[in-house]
């Protein structure tokens, strides 16, 4: 087998769940797809293996790609949330490449369409820099540039730049937050699921009541709870304020997409919340931000198709090449 023969393997790989499945035709979307545990599974080459011998058949792949959420540094990895770390010359793919999730998930963008998102209101995202972010595990963010033959990923980390407070209520809960062994506290720390747990204990704190520990499951389930649903409205007007400031950094006026596992689950109460008031809120762009669409990523398995397309254009170029 050479590199580039189907199938491909393409992966998702998170802090809590590995994604996997194969791409049987260039320009097919990812098909035989599973959802594995990491925490069942000491590495990553053993959770591909498994995979492979569980769900795909025991086939071996010409070419893959994965999606992981943390730093990628060539051919090695290492995930923000998970112990998973090495190189992924350890698969032993013929040929083997490594993105950022979200940098995966802003090559997708230009393959949804239709049921694949929900507005989250402005105009319909158009041709432009596009910006990708969203709260699961961590917070993940990247973006996608126009180039002259497609689109060109930009990989980061601002889910790691320092969190954005715009009111009393908010800068309290950070202070809480700084209390409890935080001192400088980033968006991740509130932005995410984990962040969901950290929000919804400080806001209890803040208001001077007792609260239940709960998950971030049990947060966003509980709608006739009112810290529960105070919870989640503070969550989505901060998440507007990060993804305004992520919109104005990348100028992007090609659209701003919300993805990760958090929002999903709540897209009508995202809809309806402060989110894309609190977006536009700013005191010397609020015009330039007004005019960039937003919109929800609510297609399953986004990640793969994205590193289905990713591996679709290296073909191509090596076919031309």
């Amino acid at each position: 087998m050479s590199a580039f023969d189907l199938p491909w393997l393409v992966a998702d790989i998170g802090g809590t769940n590995a994604r996997f499945g194969l791409v049987t035709s260039s320009g097919a979307r990812p098909a035989d797809v599973a959802v594995l545990a990491g925490s069942d599974y000491p590495t990553l080459p053993e959770a591909v293996a498994a995979y492979l011998a569980e769900h795909a058949g025991g086939v071996r792949p010409g070419a893959a790609c994965l999606a992981l959420a943390g730093p990628i540094d060539g051919d090695r990895y290492r995930l923000t949330n998970s112990a998973w770390a090495g190189s992924v010359r350890d698969l032993g793919v013929p040929y083997a490449a490594l993105l950022n999730d979200f940098e995966a998930l802003a090559v997708s963008l230009p393959h949804l369409e239709g049921d694949d998102l929900v507005s989250l209101g402005g105009p319909e995202p158009g041709h432009g820099v596009k910006a990708v972010l969203g709260p699961g595990t961590g917070l993940g963010v990247g973006g996608l540039v126009p180039a002259e033959h497609g689109w060109t990923p930009i990989p980061g980390e601002g889910g790691h730049v320092t969190v954005p407070v715009v009111d009393r209520r908010e800068l309290e809960i950070v202070q809480v937050l700084q209390s409890q062994g935080l001192p400088h506290v980033v968006a991740e720390h509130v932005l995410s699921g984990p962040g969901l747990v950290r929000l919804h204990r400080a806001l209890a704190q803040v208001n001077g009541v007792a609260a239940p520990d709960l998950t971030a499951s049990d947060i966003v389930a509980r709608l006739d709870d009112s810290l529960c649903a105070e919870t989640v409205e503070v969550f989505c007007g901060m998440l507007g304020s990060f993804a305004g400031n992520v919109a104005l950094t990348l100028g992007a006026r090609g659209g701003v997409y919300l993805g990760g596992g958090v929002l999903p689950r709540i897209v009508e109460r995202v809809r309806t919340s402060s989110f894309r008031t609190r977006f536009a809120e700013n005191p010397d762009m609020a015009h330039y931000l007004e005019a960039i669409g937003t919109a929800l990523i609510v297609a399953p398995q986004p990640a793969l198709t994205g590193a289905a397309a990713w591996l679709a254009q290296r073909a191509r170029r090596e076919l031309v090449g």
